[in-house]
């Protein structure tokens, strides 16, 4: 059926507007505060649904509902450990974080640690966020080709353009007030979509149930001791706790929103409320993905990879009005997740390296700098996405393992500096290396899921750092 006229101006009213409501943030920008940390003015909820934005890209929405289509529910247990992991980060992290002023994750390892090891997780924030970045970029051309028919590559650069354009003007102020919007736009959508293809299957959901139940597609839990699948209660539990904790409490993406609450107390509570949030969202995409299974019931390959079912189904299936309304929803969440990477490598960039070792710039040279260096990472992302482009499987589980081979390192260096007194910086910089080198060996020769990367790497960071470190106190202390 294909997209129509109206369909195309509710897109273009969406990209507009969007833009243009980001613009309205701009003037409030005169301190690195300002640009980086919304002047710490931000309410609970707003940032709530700014994390929840900030961790849901494409590849959630049109890949989650591929892996249900493909298995089951069994991701769920994933998300179960997503709770577990905030309440850690609320009880362990968060009080470390609201002593003092920080402006990003990494200016704590300073604090306690030392300037090398800060520098060290910085830069590999910075590798490993720019990557994973480009193939949530990259999944963007996936949904703009099928709507638009569009190149990958244009499409690539319509976003990226239109989202540096507030994100380079307003700052934090702009990601997180255009997060909001964009969260209701996307879970509307979402909603509407569902709804939709119930409409169009004859007996709804009493239909779909029973085609979902004969192929097993509503199994959520897996307690199989089988360490070789991704989503078992044992890998989704333990693998979603380590996976968050280092993801919202050692990732700049997310550590420089609740740093931008109010309070500690308003920073807990917009982090536990979002994964209720996600929890809903996640259940909501896979079963959008079950639906669509039961409307097909064919396998993925007839549509070439399971990531472009469900804005293949938007486009030829949904009525119109409709099918514009979702493209623009999933637009959406692209612009908002990648709005809030540019921020966070941007201030990263800035204030781990550049305030480093020129700590006298003036404010008006660091905002100036701060918008410089927005625009740079713009251009290396975009560059990453076209790279991506047929060099990836399945979108969200490949952007979850670069994320993941990076965050064992981190979360273990974290844990030891917030759990321990005796752990020191050469001993932590051995634990993190020895922590990377064992994740990329496990990622690249190894057939271990990826739910399982950030608890190994965590462990390996935490027991060879704690070692290290005291035998460089034994060889300190010898005369």
């Amino acid at each position: 059926m294909g997209l129509d006229s109206l369909d195309l101006a509710i897109i273009a009213l969406y990209l507009i507007g969007i833009t243009l409501f980001g613009l309205r943030f701009r003037k409030r920008q005169r301190t690195l505060r300002d640009y980086f940390l919304a002047d710490r003015n931000i309410p609970w909820w707003a940032i709530a649904l700014s994390i929840v934005a900030a961790e849901t890209s494409t590849l959630t929405i049109i890949s989650i509902p591929g892996l249900a289509y493909d298995t089951n529910l069994t991701f769920l247990q994933v998300v179960f450990g997503y709770l577990v992991g905030r309440v850690i980060i609320s009880l362990v992290l968060l009080p470390a974080y609201f002593r003092g002023e920080l402006y990003t994750a990494y200016a704590l390892i300073e604090r306690r640690f030392g300037r090398r090891l800060r520098s060290l997780t910085a830069g590999v924030f910075l590798v490993t966020r720019g990557a994973a970045e480009g193939v949530r970029v990259y999944a963007v051309s996936i949904v703009v080709a099928i709507a638009l028919g569009t190149g990958e590559i244009a499409s690539i650069a319509i976003i990226t353009i239109l989202t540096l354009i507030y994100t380079f003007e307003g700052g934090l102020a702009a990601v997180i007030w255009t997060d909001v919007v964009q969260t209701v736009i996307y879970v509307g959508g979402t909603l509407v979509g569902l709804f939709t293809i119930l409409h169009l299957i004859p007996g709804g959901w009493a239909t779909i149930h029973s085609v979902a139940v004969n192929a097993g597609k509503l199994r959520i839990f897996d307690f199989s001791p089988d360490l070789w699948k991704p989503y078992t209660f044992w890998a989704g539990v333990v693998g979603g706790t380590f996976f968050t904790t280092a993801s919202h409490g050692t990732d700049q993406l997310i550590v420089q929103r609740l740093l931008a609450a109010r309070s500690q107390r308003q920073s807990v509570a917009a982090l536990l409320s979002s994964g209720v949030a996600v929890l809903f969202q996640f259940a909501l995409f896979l079963l959008v993905g079950v639906a669509l299974f039961a409307y097909y019931h064919a396998p993925s390959t007839n549509f070439g990879t399971a990531d472009r079912i469900y804005p293949r189904f938007i486009v030829s299936r949904m009525p119109h009005g409709i099918s514009g309304l979702l493209i623009a929803a999933i637009l959406a969440a692209a612009m908002s997740n990648l709005s809030a990477a540019l921020n966070a490598l941007s201030s990263t960039s800035i204030i781990d390296f550049y305030l480093q070792r020129k700590p006298q710039t003036d404010e008006h040279r660091r905002l100036q700098l701060s918008r410089i260096a927005t625009f740079v990472w713009a251009l290396l992302l975009f560059s990453l996405a076209v790279l991506s482009l047929h060099k990836v499987g399945r979108v969200i589980e490949v952007g979850l393992q670069i994320a993941s081979v990076a965050y064992g390192g981190l979360l273990g260096v974290f844990l030891l500096g917030v759990l321990t007194r005796r752990a020191n910086e050469n001993g932590a910089m051995i634990g993190m290396v020895c922590g990377l080198a064992c994740e990329l060996y496990i990622w690249l020769g190894t057939r271990v899921p990826w739910t399982w990367y950030v608890a190994i790497g965590t462990a390996i960071t935490f027991v060879v750092g704690y070692a290290a470190s005291l035998a460089f106190r034994r060889e300190e202390a010898q005369p």
